[in-house]
Formats: C-alpha cells, structure tokens, sequence
C-alpha cells in the first residue's frame, strides 16, 4: 500500500520546470485575450469550455435543464444586480433548450410525451390558453407588458409542469429536486445573514439607492433581501422551503439528510425573520395546519393546533420579545388596523370600482409599479396591487381569477385525497404531503404578497403542483397485493 505522503498533490508538480512553463504560458494567454479584447469579452471566452460542458451534460441528460431552472429560479434575479442581461431570456433559452435536448436525447426511441397526458397539464394548457387570449384583451396597451408578465404567470407553469412529468421519474429523481431545493435555500439564507452581519455590497447599494430603499429600509433597519428579487419573496421562499424540509425531515432515515433538512428549516425560519416580511408568518402557519389535518393523526393533529395556537398567541396578544426588530414587524401582520393593510383595502376598492365593467381586466402585466415599465402612465400602473390575487383579477378580471382559483383548488383538493386515500408508501405519503402544506401556505401568503408567480417560488411551486398529481409512478405497492387490489382498498393503518 502507498503510504498516503509519498503522493504527489497539484502544487508538487509546480517542482517541473516543464508545468510550470505551462502554467506560466497559460497566464501570459489570459492577460493577452483580456487586453486585446477586454475584460468582459475575456471572461466570456474563458467560461466557453464551462458552456461546452453543460450543453454536453443537458443533451445527454436532459433533466439538468430542470435542475438548472431551479438554480435560476434562486440566482438570476440577484445577479441582474449585477450583470446586465435580460433576464426572462435566460429562463426561456434553459426551457425550450431542455426540450430541444429531450428530443435529440430519445430521437431514436422518441419522447414517452404519454407521461405528461395528466390533468394537471391539461390544467396548465387552459391556463395558459386564457393568457394567450388575454392578448386580444380590448385593453390591452403593450404587448411587451403582457410578454414580461404571462411567463410567471401561465408559461413557466406549462412548461415546468410537462418537463417535470417527463424528467422526475424516479425516486432518485424526486431526491436530488429536494436536496438541490435544500442547498439553494441554504445558500439564501446564509447570502442574508452576511447582509445583516456586514452590510449590502455596492452593487446591492445600487440597487437601494434606484428607488428600492423606500420598501427595504424601515426605520433605518435593511430588510433582507439575499440574492433573491426583494424581501417579500425572499421570506416567502425561506419560508416555504422550511415548511417542506421539517416535515421532510420527519421521514428521513439516514441521520445526516435529517440533519440537513433540519437545518434547511431553521436557516429558512430564520431568513423569513431576516426578511421582515409579515405574510410570509402565514406560510408555516397555513403549511403545517394542512399537514396536522392530512396526516389523520389525532394525537399529532391535536398537538399540532396547540402548537400553532400557541404561535398565534404569542404575536396577536402578548408583547413578548418586542425590543426584536424582526419580531416586532411580524405581530404587525396580526393586526387589522395596520396603516399598510388599510391601503391595500383602499387599493382593493379603488380597482373594484375600475373592473366593474371590464370582466376580463385591464391586461397582463398592465397592474402595479412593475408595470411602469413599459406604460409608465396606465391607470392600472398606478395602483399598487401587491397581492398576487389582485394583480390577477386586475389584469385578468374576474373570469381570471375565478378560473386561476379553481386550478389551484383543483390541485391541492385532488392531492389532498391521494396523500390520505390513495399514496401506500408512508415515505412518500410524508414527503407529498410536505409539497402541499407549503403550496397550501403559499396560496395563503399570496394574499400578502406577489408570491406565487414570482422567481423562486414559481419554479418550486409549478413542480411540486406537477409532482403531487403525479404520485403513482413514485408509490411502491403494499406487499402481498395484486396491483388492482391496491386501488379499492381504505387506509390500513400505514403510518400517518
């Protein structure tokens, strides 16, 4: 056997004259390209191999576009802070660019497209239809508007939910979208703690001083934001991953993924106080009331409510911990006489009004100050619409929302029943349920907030909608039973 110090490492081959010429050649090349060409174009040139190499991994195993989007959905809001490009192209090259590799990957045995004929595609498609109708909406001002605004909305949403029925077909599969969900939410919580320890750096000082200031500086105090596009989708998404990693956590056998969902939970919790955003408290309320009522436990039902009313207690009626800053933004979410839940009535009413006579609303991407944009001077562009229902009834009317509403229900209603009627494997009955809950708390943030549609949460959220509807390809079945059998039979008892 070797004896471990009589190896060479990297650095002992610089002893060569031979690789130390070369490296020195290497070097010599890099400081010539960067002064011929400049530092950016530089750059671009050396990161081609990189480029090369993922384009290589994306065609010869497609589901690295999913996993990429994923990624994306957590990092490309943050560095538009600090490259210039154009974000929503980036998104839209990794989706078709997926598909374009999926093709090329099965073109001699052909896309299974069969695995993506579900009723949560066939959901997709009509949503996604009404959006495109919506471009001969009379009031219509900017297709560029309605472009910006439909990806969030209703194309990401088809897009993900048929890669995600084609790509995640095994429980190996499932595993890596959570762990690499995980080590992203991670990754955000850690970037907004050295936020608050050290400050925003100058890009993000930039990005404040554009106008952004006003809503993530509070009495002096930052509101994090991490690497994500602002505060209120930052404590949202922390929010939402430790709702699925501590119920995941729950099931998990092998002692460090437990403890690694463990501390996906509490980074999140804690990036959600960073945040200082108050509707995101609703999302680990609203996530585990839907996991204590699906689980059919009545031990862990019971215990589980008192949990939460204890939660609710303490930022309702005590004053418990007030000197905490992010503490004391949050009980401000418990109260209904909060000056900025008074403008969002007033908001509500003054749309209610505007919409009366226009059912199919004022156009997508038409509504709130993202819109500036593009019609800086649209009645609609004025109005602030925050939460994510009214900025689909004010774009979309009322017929949008209702038909918005029905398929999320659709979703959480069928899911619901498959996780305590029809899901046998008791792992993954936990790790279903997990998507749920956080879905369930995320429609209820939405209220809040423009959670939903918005970069991460869209992209974890159109796949889990995708994965929950989806679950018998996942399920193992119980031992001893004919595959038909499974089917009719009641809950015996698995645990819960």
């Amino acid at each position: 056997m070797q004896n471990p110090f009589d190896r060479l490492t990297g650095s002992d081959r610089l002893r060569s004259p031979l690789y130390l010429i070369l490296l020195l050649a290497v070097l010599m090349l890099a400081a010539l390209i960067f002064g011929k060409i400049g530092l950016i174009p530089g750059i671009g040139l050396i990161i081609l191999p990189f480029a090369f190499t993922f384009l290589y991994l994306l065609f010869k195993y497609p589901i690295t576009g999913l996993y990429t989007s994923l990624f994306l959905g957590f990092t490309i809001l943050g560095l538009a802070r600090y490259i210039d490009f154009q974000v929503g192209l980036l998104m839209d090259g990794i989706f078709f660019g997926t598909f374009i590799a999926l093709i090329i990957n099965k073109i001699y045995d052909k896309v299974n497209w069969q695995l993506a004929n579900k009723d949560i595609t066939l959901l997709a498609l009509i949503w996604f239809g009404y959006s495109l109708l919506e471009l001969f909406n009379p009031e219509l001002r900017s297709v560029p508007a309605w472009l910006n605004g439909v990806r969030g909305i209703s194309m990401y949403m088809l897009l993900l939910v048929v890669l995600t029925l084609i790509l995640i077909d095994t429980k190996r599969k499932l595993e890596y979208f959570f762990l690499l969900w995980g080590i992203l939410s991670i990754l955000a919580s850690l970037k907004g703690i050295t936020q608050k320890i050290w400050g925003v750096d100058s890009f993000e000082q930039a990005w404040l001083d554009e106008g952004n200031a006003t809503t993530h500086i509070l009495f002096g105090k930052l509101r994090i934001f991490s690497f994500l596009s602002d505060a209120g989708q930052f404590g949202a998404s922390q929010a939402y991953s430790a709702v699925v990693a501590g119920i995941v956590a729950l099931v998990e056998k092998d002692f460090r993924k437990k403890l690694f969902y463990i501390v996906v939970a509490v980074l999140g919790i804690y990036g959600m106080l960073l945040s200082g955003t108050r509707g995101a408290i609703s999302i680990p309320l609203a996530g585990l009331g839907t996991f204590f009522v699906i689980n059919k436990n009545k031990t862990v039902m019971f215990a589980g409510f008192v949990a939460l009313v204890v939660v609710f207690v303490f930022f309702k009626y005590t004053t418990i911990a007030q000197g905490n800053e992010q503490i004391r933004r949050m009980r401000t979410a418990f109260d209904p006489n909060d000056a900025s839940f008074q403008v969002r009535l007033e908001n509500q009413r003054i749309l209610s009004s505007y919409l009366a006579s226009r059912p199919f609303g004022g156009g997508i991407g038409h509504a709130g100050v993202k819109a500036k944009k593009f019609i800086p001077n649209g009645y609609l562009s004025q109005i602030a619409t925050d939460s994510w229902y009214v900025m689909i009834w004010a774009e979309q009317g009322i017929v949008g929302l209702l038909l918005h509403l029905f398929v999320l229900f659709y979703v959480v209603i069928k899911s619901g029943n498959n996780i305590m009627n029809k899901i046998r494997d008791p792992i993954l009955k936990i790790k279903m349920a997990a998507l749920l809950g956080g879905m369930v708390g995320v429609m209820v943030a939405s209220y809040g907030n423009a959670v939903l549609g918005t970069l991460p949460t869209a992209v974890t959220i159109y796949i889990s909608m995708a994965l929950m509807l989806n679950t018998d390809i996942f399920d193992t079945p119980l031992p001893g039973l004919a595959s038909h059998q499974i089917n009719d039979l009641k809950p015996l008892g698995l645990p819960q």
